[in-house]
């Protein structure tokens, strides 16, 4: 490309942007011609046999003359007109400035969703830690008074008391499965059937809503700090959109796929 004309330094903005704006035309016809003829080098015929090799070639050939040409050009300024620097410098910084907006709203909100996992992970640990206090002093407890009969028939009471309770959350489960299964039964083995044949990959057996209610309460309990679970290929549609329109289970913020038990007992 021809070297571009200086502006001068009397002219004002207007005239400076047309005529920066006129060399630019002038070197984008340049480049349209250039392509045109690299076009009609790579369209010439060439024997099926050495076809692909010679194409090949006619571009290496082509990449070679414009690398040597960028090599042994001088850098060029645009031009010395300070009102046509001027735009272009304020043109730069705003590109540089919403770069960077970006880049720090983005750092703000990983940093925002990190603290909100570190509380959550740190309240979990105080929970698990105050258990365990309570765990190994019953049991320095127990150690010590083993012989006290207050104590025995304390410890016997406590023992009856989760027995009773593993007993009743048996019966829930129990009567929750047959409330279940009478009212809403597990998928028909046509979904199953409709699965397979609507797709090649082996067939998921879909699991029952007592299963997927069990998953949450125990995912609920076991880790509070992290409730949520993933919906995957066994979940039905129905019973995962039931489950959120009657408000038992949440989805995920950002998550579609995951969703957790609504927390009654807070």
């Amino acid at each position: 490309a021809e070297c571009l004309s200086e502006i001068s330094n009397t002219a004002g903005p207007v005239e400076a942007k047309e005529e920066l704006l006129d060399e630019c035309e002038s070197i984008w016809e340049q480049m349209k011609e250039c392509q045109s003829k690299l076009m009609l080098l790579g369209t010439e015929t060439l024997l099926p046999s050495d076809a692909k090799l010679s194409l090949l070639m006619l571009r290496w050939k082509a990449l070679t003359v414009a690398f040597q040409q960028w090599q042994a050009r001088n850098p060029e300024v645009i031009s010395t007109n300070p009102d046509v620097l001027l735009e272009l410098g304020k043109e730069e910084l705003q590109k540089v400035k919403n770069d960077l907006e970006m880049v720090l709203s983005t750092v703000w909100s990983k940093n925002k969703q990190l603290e909100e996992d570190l509380k959550r992970e740190q309240q979990w640990y105080e929970e698990q830690k105050q258990m365990l206090e309570t765990l190994n002093k019953m049991e320095v407890e127990a150690n010590t008074e083993v012989e006290h009969p207050s104590t025995k028939r304390e410890l016997n009471e406590l023992k009856n008391k989760v027995l009773k309770l593993k007993i009743y959350k048996k019966e829930l489960l129990s009567a929750l499965g047959e409330f279940l299964d009478e009212h809403f039964p597990p998928p028909e083995e046509g979904e199953n059937i409709k699965k397979k044949n609507s797709s090649a990959e082996p067939v998921v057996e879909l699991i029952t809503l007592q299963e997927i209610l069990e998953m949450l309460i125990n995912t609920l309990m076991t880790t509070p700090h992290e409730p949520y679970i993933t919906i995957n290929e066994s979940f039905w549609p129905p019973y995962i959109e039931l489950l959120l329109r009657c408000g038992m289970a949440l989805r995920h913020p950002e998550d579609p796929n995951r969703m957790r038990l609504q927390a009654y007992h807070k």
